[in-house]
């Protein structure tokens, strides 16, 4: 499956956790209404009648008391968990991590986060470490990729190797590519509702009884014997919700483990790394076993099974599959041997291809061609794109590690400086024809004084030299240090990132790419539900978004429309479409507004506009880095984590 498939899956087995939700309520309900029964049977004389199986109205206030607890438990535990990651993570004792830190280990751990994220096309993740856990464990966890969080325990960094690391760390990433997060945190809180009644019989024991152990006295002995009777009743009866919640979790989470482990091989190429964990976790005493009182409850999204003390229950109750059977489908996946080739016949781009190649006016929509320079990007076919999406692999990881590695001093130290991180997104801003460049370095100037435009000078002399496709990838590797900017800042940096992308209120092509990822990557915006299942509710908002691509590469007007009725023809109900002739003229304005309602697309529609952005753009066997570099933030807005296509 693609990554389109799997979001797909993610939102069916969304149905499936809620039918088996349903199913175990109406368990929970006979088993309390059987009790009640049970207990009306004990009232029964020959004067009242005999024994009656059916109440309807004993029903209906068991169920809608049984019904009340659990919406009441999972309504409660979503609404903790509204913080998504974050809340969980620091509920099982993790503490984030400072990208600052100087301790070598965690060091080492952001820097793997890091390189996957940035190799897959997805933002970096906040880091947690839970310094209390000795066992090798991890998880992800967020509402969706752009608020999703990593943790590792101490285990990790103590034991694990840093290949070792990577695999374990490329397992979660699969997490966070197929859409499994979403539905762990709805799992946490649905499995609450059935944990609570189980909780509630516990209080309410632990009430009637003093500490020396004596039952609480009653003025009505009856009364507190049927109080203790109702709160055993919920102790049994809430343990079944215990099983049914484990089997829930189990039903859920088995499988997509087994995903993950392949997925790791194949991000990283080295299934040694993944393999050397899980045996690891076979040999050391803590296992992947963890201490928080939280772990049970968030055991179905951890990378091993975090209580080992529940194996007695059996394999249909175990929220991962046993050690043995992980390895042995591990040394049965096969490993990649390449990376995704050039499209057969291909070539790679040596023109129309600049800093400042287009201008897009705000208003008329028209585009300028200024400058052309020779470059050259790995060209994949639509098909090979597309396969692309939610995945990396080892020449990727190479490729941003090395690119980390080289990078100046003053930019390296931008990745954890949110001011200086600013201004290296400025120097990628500034353009190399002498008109544009005088507007945008007397716009600092005035902005933020003469000291910033000599930085940003000097900075910009470096960033000249970054091979095609890594401006994006270093302004990805940016944007943590900007999401630290405080509030005023931030707004004063969105704003001369803005006017610096447009200087004179024309909109520079070439900067769009990174003002759409800014855009992107720094909006408080969670992102909105997929909808939007019908084509021609965003039939329009496609052309546009189309039409934008097709003016990229091409510099005669027919290539152009080409590439765009191409790109047409790959959406869904095209045949009864009428296909415009020329162009249709966009601002920004309008791709904005296009865009945000293309992201509400349904997984398998949103697949179909991706596949036409890339024949789109991939329509005559070249590409250069303006394109590939306008294709990725466009897809990425979507949010579909589009990995960098490099020389």
């Amino acid at each position: 499956m693609n990554f389109f498939e799997h979001q797909d899956q993610a939102r069916r087995n969304t149905t499936k956790l809620l039918l088996l939700f349903g199913l175990s309520i109406a368990v929970m309900i006979a088993a309390f209404y059987g009790v009640a029964i049970a207990v009306l049977s004990t009232q029964v004389t020959p004067e009242l009648g005999g024994l009656v199986l059916w109440r309807p109205g004993v029903l209906f206030w068991v169920a809608s008391g049984t019904l009340a607890f659990m919406v009441v438990g999972s309504s409660t535990k979503m609404a903790q968990l509204s913080q998504g990651g974050h809340s969980l993570a620091k509920g099982l004792g993790g503490r984030e991590l400072n990208p600052l830190t100087d301790d070598p280990d965690e060091q080492r751990l952001i820097n793997v986060v890091s390189e996957m994220a940035l190799a897959s096309g997805t933002p970096i993740p906040a880091v947690y470490l839970l310094d209390d856990e000795p066992g090798i464990n991890a998880f992800a966890a967020g509402h969706t990729a752009d608020k999703a969080v990593i943790g590792v325990t101490r285990g990790c960094l103590d034991q694990l190797s840093r290949d070792e690391l990577q695999g374990v760390i490329g397992h979660e990433f699969s997490h966070i590519l197929n859409g499994d997060m979403g539905l762990n945190l709805k799992l946490i809180g649905v499995i609450h509702g059935l944990l609570l009644i189980y909780i509630a019989g516990r209080v309410v024991l632990r009430w009637n009884y003093y500490p020396s152990g004596s039952l609480r006295r009653s003025k009505d002995d009856n009364g507190g014997r049927a109080i203790l009777a109702a709160a055993l009743a919920m102790v049994v009866i809430g343990y079944l919700g215990v099983l049914c919640g484990r089997l829930i979790k189990s039903a859920v989470s088995r499988e997509r483990e087994f995903l993950a482990d392949a997925s790791a091989v194949q991000f990283t190429r080295n299934p040694e790394g993944l393999t050397g964990a899980l045996r690891k976790i076979g040999q050391i005493s803590a296992g992947s076993t963890m201490v928080s009182p939280m772990a049970e409850t968030a055991s179905h999204l951890l990378f091993g099974e975090a209580n080992g003390n529940l194996s007695f229950l059996g394999g249909w109750f175990a929220t991962h599959p046993p050690l043995g059977e992980r390895l042995r489908r591990l040394g049965q996946v096969p490993i990649p041997q390449g990376v995704f080739p050039l499209r057969a016949g291909g070539s790679v781009s040596s023109s129309n291809s600049s800093g400042e190649s287009l201008v897009m006016g705000l208003h008329g929509g028209t585009i300028t061609a200024v400058q052309q320079e020779t470059v050259a990007i790995a060209s994949p076919a639509p098909s090979q794109f597309v396969t692309a999406i939610g995945t990396t692999d080892a020449r990727r990881l190479d490729q941003v590690r090395s690119l980390l590695s080289e990078l100046p001093a003053e930019v390296k130290s931008a990745l954890q400086d949110p001011t200086a991180a600013a201004e290296v997104v400025y120097a990628l801003l500034v353009r190399t024809k002498p008109a544009l460049q005088t507007q945008q370095i007397e716009y600092l100037s005035n902005t933020y004084g003469p000291d910033c435009r000599e930085r940003v000078g000097q900075i910009y002399n470096r960033v000249r030299a970054l091979k095609p496709g890594q401006d994006l990838l270093l302004l990805e590797a940016l944007v943590p240090a900007l999401q630290q900017l405080d509030s005023e800042s931030g707004q004063k940096f969105i704003q001369t990132a803005q006017a610096l992308s447009q200087p004179g209120g024309r909109l520079l092509l070439s900067n769009y790419p990174l003002q759409l990822i800014l855009r992107k990557r720094l909006s408080s915006h969670s992102g909105q539900s997929a909808i939007i299942t019908d084509i021609n509710d965003l039939w329009g908002d496609a052309l546009v978004v189309l039409a934008l691509l097709a003016r990229v590469g091409h510099t005669r007007p027919e290539d152009a429309i080409y590439a765009f009725k191409l790109g047409i023809s790959q959406l869904p109900g095209a045949k009864t479409q009428t296909s415009p002739n020329q162009l249709p003229p966009v601002n920004s304005a309008d791709i904005n507004a296009s865009l945000s309602r293309l992201e509400q697309a349904a997984p398998k529609l949103k697949q179909t506009i991706v596949d036409a952005c890339a024949h789109t753009v991939l329509a005559d066997n070249d590409v250069t880095p303006a394109e590939m570099g306008l294709l990725r933030a466009v897809v990425i807005t979507l949010d579909c984590p589009a990995p960098p296509f490099l020389t």
